[in-house]
């Protein structure tokens, strides 16, 4: 039987461990031979393929909005992205485990005090970020959760901005995730993201570069108006 539908549009979680080969095919080619591995394919269309191991981070993945063609007699799983030239294609070789679950509604990541009070202060005074910057909106709502910050740069353009106490490669693929979906809206897109966090580390510099997704560190204490202790000329 061969199913084609729209990854956002599965209710729940299916969770397949599976023996499997795997093909990348995008900015560069990257197949994974036969391996018993994870295929995870979530309701807000994020398709990931794990080992064990790694920690976190997936062998493959397809972000969302994307199309899953499922041919279960063949045991061939196609991936594809509207607008995109990647996709991924998975061959089941054999299942192991098959199950889907239902996860209900998330009441989202509680952000700490110090990260709300950041985008409180930023939505006040956007030009702490890029002067001619003017907020749209806090908290933009999408389908896949809330945009911290939509704002329009001086040029008119939307931009989606992320915050956080301290910058990780996380936050990055969060804000991927958002500008997939706002730039499949012909009335926002083209959408660029901006990454603001006190501190930002390296490897989330250089995954935010390969992305197209500009990086800001704020001071926190001069946000709040707060003087800093250290000597100045000026």
């Amino acid at each position: 039987m061969r199913l084609a539908r729209s990854a956002s549009s599965l209710a729940a979680v299916r969770l397949m461990i599976a023996r499997c080969t795997v093909d990348y095919d995008g900015r560069l080619q990257a197949p994974l031979p036969p391996a018993v591995r994870l295929i995870m394919v979530k309701a807000d269309g994020c398709v990931a393929v794990h080992a064990d191991g790694g920690a976190y981070k997936p062998l493959n993945w397809m972000n969302a909005p994307n199309r899953l063609v499922i041919d279960e007699a063949a045991g061939v799983w196609s991936v594809t992205a509207p607008g995109r030239s990647d996709s991924l294609v998975i061959r089941i070789e054999e299942i192991l485990h098959d199950s889907t679950h239902e996860m209900g509604t998330d009441p989202g990541l509680r952000k700490d005090g110090v990260e709300a009070q950041m985008q409180a202060l930023l939505a006040e005074n956007p030009d702490a970020i890029e002067d001619g910057f003017i907020l749209v909106r806090r908290e933009f709502p999408t389908a896949i959760g809330p945009v911290d910050l939509l704002c329009r740069d001086a040029s008119g353009n939307a931009v989606a901005v992320e915050v956080k106490r301290n910058g990780e490669i996380d936050g990055v693929e969060q804000l991927t995730r958002y500008l997939h979906y706002l730039n499949s809206d012909p009335s926002l897109a083209p959408v660029r993201g901006v990454f603001v966090a006190r501190t930002i580390k390296p490897q989330a510099k250089v995954l935010a570069a390969d992305r197209s997704i500009d990086c800001v560190e704020v001071d926190y204490d001069e946000l709040r108006g707060i003087e800093s202790p250290e000597l100045r000329l000026f």
